[in-house]
């Protein structure tokens, strides 16, 4: 792993993939991506090599599994944050009903913005609206994340 980085530098590498098209299971910046592959893309960019590749997952993945197998890969890799002290630069990770697991995630720009990728758009920053806060479940930090 490399040296620190700042939440700024998260941010800012979050924001180059603005644009980049929806594409299941990919991680490439300006060719596409998921949710997860925007994550597992910035971690590239800010500390070299991903800790592990995730296994091919189907769009129900989270339904037909019924655990909590994001959450879990994030708490391998990530500082958990209380939802209520995420700060700009923190995964963010959502989930569409009480009863399911988390199967969304994003990475929190600004205190009232996120970035992500979702089906059928872009990689786009959107506002962290009252929708989005009911559905926030986790959040986690980068490691050795500098002020």
């Amino acid at each position: 792993m490399s040296a620190a980085v700042s939440r700024a530098d998260i941010v800012e590498a979050a924001r180059g993939w603005l644009g980049t098209p929806y594409h299941h299971q990919a991680s490439l910046r300006g060719v596409g991506c998921d949710c997860l592959g925007l994550v597992r893309g910035i971690w590239r960019e800010l500390y070299g090599a991903e800790p592990e590749i995730p296994p091919p997952y189907s769009r129900s993945w989270a339904e037909s599994l019924g655990a909590e197998t994001l959450a879990a890969a994030a708490m391998r890799h990530l500082q958990p944050v209380a939802c209520g002290a995420a700060r700009p630069g923190d995964v963010l990770l959502f989930r569409w009903r009480d009863h399911l697991p988390a199967k969304h995630c994003a990475i929190l720009s600004a205190p009232d913005r996120i970035l992500h990728a979702h089906d059928g758009a872009e990689v786009s920053e959107v506002a962290f609206s009252p929708w989005w806060r009911r559905h926030l479940s986790h959040a986690f930090s980068f490691p050795e994340i500098t002020d």
